[in-house]
């Protein structure tokens, strides 16, 4: 069971409720110690003067304000507590604002707010449903451990969230702290019409699940195969920026990437035309018409000699000359003596896309293992994207689309 890291009573109006907050993350990050190299010896921080390099007891240390270089303000612990704010126990709500209305980059850390007995039960959903039902979140100071918070107290599903903000003078302004920001907005073009079909083609449903630190997976690997005396797997290289003049083709590769080449609108939807397969399914019945043996009779042309095979029509059987079971138009006046195949389906294969959802899941580590089960050549030097394209054979695909 969580143990509440401070305790009081929410105000708004003259109504109150006694609550507890909680942390609502836990870090997963592996910790490590430090330790003497080649020995199993921990090392220990201490407290030294920095002129006599001798060790000072935590009595004798003050804080020190630098007015001037090498010149303080000395200020004694009793002195800060004096002009702390206190140990209030109150969460008062001075106003109710629009969520959205607060910028993201004003956020710090979340916590839950629950109850403190079933007695205030009643009162606690109440205040509940009513920031849930007008969407609003409310603004409210506190102090915890000696310290005044800004927050903001919006509702979910079954608690309520208490977000610590930022103060207005802790956020930067990006405009005058960053050296490089686009001064033009970008224009409608072919460029932009493509980013907004790649974006469509990546959209999908939040599900925070599917997203794993994949760096303290590696931290745990190396530790677990440095302590098995395997060999560690090399980290993947970082990606080359693009260059301007490569960015349609960046673009267009990304679209192939994520299943969206040629089958999205200008507006970002995807198309409904059918493939080239499934009009190639539509045209087979057209074709059987033609009983076994049977030839159309083809309108006064230039004969040809015996043995040679007349090209098909662009239109794919509307010129002269019945078509054959092999697909060669017979001679003009003949019977064709091959009886007439039936159209076979292309047999069902698992599509790319589907291939690609499941890889993407992987991690670098399990995609090299898996590279090495099925015998991909050059899986050492690959990115963990090279990986994935090589698995799910979309990599060879695209050279011999580009061979031909």
């Amino acid at each position: 069971m969580a143990r509440a890291i401070w305790t009081g009573v929410i105000t708004f109006g003259l109504v109150s409720v006694p609550v507890g907050v909680f942390t609502a993350t836990q870090d997963h990050t592996v910790h490590f110690h430090q330790l003497q190299r080649g020995t199993s010896d921990r090392i220990r921080n201490r407290r030294v003067n920095q002129r006599t390099g001798e060790e000072v007891d935590a009595g004798d240390i003050v804080k020190g304000y630098e007015v001037d270089e090498g010149e303080y303000v000395v200020v004694e612990p009793e002195e800060l507590d004096e002009i702390a704010p206190g140990r209030s126990r109150t969460l008062e709500i001075t106003d109710f604002v629009d969520l959205d209305r607060i910028a993201p980059v004003y956020f710090d850390r979340t916590y839950y707010v629950a109850p403190r007995g079933k007695e205030y039960l009643k009162v606690y959903e109440l205040l509940r449903t009513a920031l849930a039902e007008t969407g609003k979140t409310g603004v409210a100071t506190f102090v915890m451990r000696n310290r005044q918070y800004l927050t903001a107290l919006r509702a979910e599903d079954q608690v309520l969230v208490l977000q610590t903000l930022h103060w207005a003078d802790e956020v930067r302004d990006p405009v005058e702290e960053l050296p490089e920001l686009p001064k033009d907005r970008a224009g409608r073009g072919k460029e932009l019409d493509m980013a907004l079909r790649l974006v469509d083609a990546l959209s999908g449903p939040w599900d925070p699940a599917r997203y794993h630190d994949t760096y303290q997976e590696k931290v745990r690997e190396l530790v677990r195969a440095k302590a098995e005396g395997k060999e560690v797997a090399v980290a993947e290289e970082a990606p080359r920026a693009t260059n301007v003049v490569d960015l349609m083709e960046a673009l267009r590769g990304s679209l192939e990437q994520a299943g969206g080449g040629g089958q999205a609108s200008a507006k970002g939807g995807r198309s409904d035309r059918p493939s080239p397969e499934k009009k190639q399914r539509k045209r087979a019945p057209a074709e059987k018409k033609q009983g076994p043996g049977e030839s159309r009779k083809a309108p006064a042309q230039k004969k040809q000699g015996p043995g040679k095979k007349k090209p098909a029509s662009a239109k794919g059987g509307s010129g002269a000359g019945g078509r054959s079971a092999a697909g060669t138009r017979s001679a003009p006046g003949k019977r064709s003596s091959a009886p007439r195949k039936k159209a076979e389906a292309p047999s069902r294969r698992p599509s790319p896309k589907e291939t690609r959802s499941d890889l993407r899941e992987m991690s670098k580590a399990e995609l090299y293992r898996k590279a090495g089960d099925q015998g991909v050549t050059g899986r050492s030097r690959m990115s963990r994207e090279q990986l994935i394209d090589a698995l799910s054979g979309a990599g060879g695909r695209r050279r011999r689309t580009a061979a031909a």
